[in-house]
């Protein structure tokens, strides 16, 4: 017993700490101002300490490979895994939307001004993926253009040969000391989680009982099958029998932290730690979890899905026209796989979305909202994702630990 309690303890006092929350939320929806404090100071040491931990994990994997032919297969099996993934979470809620078709949704009257951006396509390609100064790499609104330059400093440490020892070693350490430094941040997980829901509840609870009741609902029941049935399959996919249970005896702390946080970026600490239980070899989960938590979003694959869906049903034309399903899925991905690592990348795929298909300015406030609102289901499909796919990448690319 006491071998449980020791093993569970932080799981426990974070669901006591979620639990307090909520119970504040709804009770006393006006003292959460007052804790809400508490949460954002431990987002903000989680977020400081989450962005040099990204930097260290990938470049020091990259550059402790010790074959060429690894790194590249590797990337290839990661990207192969994403896209699987992401397509198979679209195309199973259009299944789910054509079988369960939400009625009665109509448009909201509600008006959104957003500024406009007049910067041009070529220029906005080029911030995607590099900065202007070397100190704004390390900010979490350039996470893809840090991933580059940690892909870049690690293949270049790996390519020095001796010279660049001094520097992996480096590398290596600062890997260390940064998974040290978060252990240390999650200490206060219970309080600052807590405090973070209890907000979460009292601003958010209300809606989801209001205008688009049907359509989320669609979304979470959907959701949650998925993430029972899929992710089963795909860690069976990775290790037969052994892998589901490793997975979901694994897996219920970095689900707790994602719907809490909200932020596939806050959970990545415990993904990588649940991988590491697991038994998934670091040269793969430091890539493939940094990456995904990025580029890879299962969740935002089955809520664009939603989204193009209840635009469709508010302006009256049949989302089921294959050339629509077609264009829905081409959005999805881009949505999923690029926009995730573009800050505000959800709204950048919602523009496209509605200039794709050329719908109304009143159908944008409808998908801003149900992208508000999924947002913590979508948060556990995305971040907990991470974690099936290191298991998948490592069914077909063997490195040792």
């Amino acid at each position: 017993m006491k071998e449980v309690l020791k093993n569970y303890s932080g799981i426990i006092f974070l669901l006591l700490g979620i639990t307090i929350g909520s119970i504040i939320g709804i009770v006393a929806p006006g003292f959460v101002e007052y804790i809400k404090p508490l949460g954002d100071i431990f987002l903000n040491l989680l977020f400081v300490s989450v962005v040099p931990l990204v930097f260290f994990a990938v470049s020091n994997s990259i550059a402790s490979l010790e074959q060429q032919s690894k790194f590249g297969r590797i990337i290839l099996v990661m990207a192969l895994t994403f896209l699987f993934f992401i397509l198979t979470a679209a195309i199973f809620t259009i299944c789910a939307v054509y079988l369960f078709p939400v009625s009665g949704v109509t448009g909201s009257s509600q008006i959104m001004n957003e500024a406009a951006d007049n910067e041009t396509w070529g220029n906005r390609i080029v911030s995607f993926f590099t900065v202007g100064e070397f100190t704004e790499l390390f900010s979490r609104r350039n996470m893809l253009a840090l991933l580059v330059f940690a892909f870049l400093t690690g293949f270049a440490a790996r390519k020095t040969g001796e010279q660049g020892k001094p520097f992996r070693v480096f590398i290596a350490s600062g890997y260390e000391v940064m998974k040290e430094l978060l252990l240390l941040v999650m200490k206060l997980a219970p309080v600052g989680l807590g405090a973070y829901f209890a907000y979460q509840v009292a601003t958010l609870g209300p809606q989801l009982f209001g205008f688009y009741a049907k359509p989320l609902g669609l979304y979470y029941i959907a959701g949650i099958v998925y993430f029972l049935v899929f992710f089963s399959i795909y860690a069976f996919m990775a290790n037969g029998q052994k892998g589901v249970k490793s997975f979901w005896t694994n897996a219920i702390y970095p689900t707790l932290t994602a719907i809490s946080t909200c932020s596939s970026f806050a959970t990545m600490p415990a993904n990588l730690q649940a991988a590491s239980k697991i038994g998934i070899p670091n040269s793969i989960a430091n890539l493939v979890i940094p990456i995904g938590t990025t580029l890879h979003k299962n969740g935002s694959s089955m809520s664009s899905i939603i989204k193009i869906y209840v635009a469709f049903l508010i302006i009256g034309k049949d989302f089921f026209d294959p050339a629509n399903l077609l264009l829905a899925l081409g959005i999805t991905v881009f949505v999923s796989i690029v926009a995730g690592g573009i800050p505000n990348g959800g709204y950048i795929g919602e523009m496209l979305m509605i200039s794709v298909y050329k719908l109304p300015q009143e159908a944008i406030p409808a998908v801003m909202i149900i992208g508000t609102l999924v947002d913590p289901l979508a948060t556990v499909l995305n971040a907990v994702g991470d974690i099936v796919a290191a298991m998948f990448v490592n069914r077909f690319v063997k490195v040792s630990s």
